[in-house]
């Protein structure tokens, strides 16, 4: 009975690995288009919202202030009163979205600053200093990834790196067609098909992060504040729960050595993946293209 009382408590020298940790992260608020016909992006952001407060989830979303201040929309405005008043973290996209590598530094710093007003008004005194770069872009080559991470240094931030993606932003033009069309048939595939791909991609982030840290890091989950994943969010956190992922805040899951150079930015930027598997001569896995289907369902 000791013994397993011991087991109970102390996993890891009962010979049980610890179970996986990830963060869920939000991009694009308040809106991320094409949506199904009557459907508002004051409506999605509600039924994300409430899809992650019902499910207990300290998510992470990030703003695009460019869509938050037209006067005549204040739908924009009282959607992220509504994320940060059920508790989640607002942080930093840049104001339009640019690609870095398209931008001269003093560009990249404007989109930056520009997007904090709203920031701070929705923000408060949250810990709303965290960015994620549009398109995961960090820059043409070294030289600008560099310049650009010495900009969000001065300007206190961290980055929200993103280390498991199952790319739910392709789904949502189709999404939007399948539902105007009220293909219900299809309709049904594309809520298979995006469970499969986070079931996919899930996998191969696991052996990704095996064969560059020979262990289980707490992911960084990419989302995107569109109206299918509105729709699916409650499968899908169902989905990493059955799968034996614990759900942790942003900065919790950043806490690991694996994100150091991420949020100390002091620090010489990470070599992507591909680079650090080439150098350790190991091949990474990778996920089914679904694209293609995507492109091609109901139109």
């Amino acid at each position: 009975m000791n013994r397993l009382l011991s087991c109970a408590a102390l996993l890891l020298l009962c010979g049980a690995a610890p179970p996986p940790k990830i963060a869920i992260t939000i991009d694009d608020l308040p809106v991320h288009a094409p949506y199904p016909p009557g459907l508002t992006p004051l409506a999605v952001n509600r039924q994300m919202i409430a899809a992650l407060k019902a499910a207990h989830v300290p998510a992470t979303a990030f703003v695009n202030a460019v869509n938050v201040t037209d006067v005549t929309d204040a739908g924009m405005m009282e959607a992220l009163r509504e994320w940060r008043a059920a508790g989640f973290v607002l942080g930093n996209h840049t104001w339009s979205h640019p690609h870095l590598s398209e931008l001269t530094v003093a560009q990249f710093e404007q989109e930056l600053t520009k997007d904090e007003p709203v920031l701070e008004k929705r923000g408060g005194r949250s810990d709303w200093r965290w960015f994620r770069y549009p398109f995961l872009d960090e820059g043409k080559d070294d030289a600008q990834r560099v310049a650009a991470r010495r900009v969000l240094a001065k300007h206190g931030y961290r980055v929200a790196a993103v280390t498991m993606s199952f790319s739910d932003w392709a789904f949502t033009p189709a999404w939007a067609r399948c539902n105007a069309k009220g293909d219900n048939a299809a309709v049904a595939e594309l809520e298979r098909l995006y469970l499969q791909a986070a079931r996919e991609n899930a996998a191969v982030a696991r052996k990704t992060a095996r064969e560059l840290y020979g262990r289980d890091i707490p992911y960084v989950l990419l989302m995107h504040v569109s109206a299918m994943s509105a729709h699916m969010m409650p499968q899908v956190v169902r989905f990493y729960r059955r799968a034996g992922f614990r759900l942790v805040s942003l900065p919790k899951a950043e806490r690991d050595p694996a994100y150091a150079a991420y949020t100390d930015l002091s620090l010489a930027p990470p070599p992507p993946d591909w680079k650090r598997a080439k150098e350790r001569g190991v091949t990474l896995p990778s996920a089914a293209d679904h694209s293609a289907k995507l492109n091609a369902i109901c139109t």
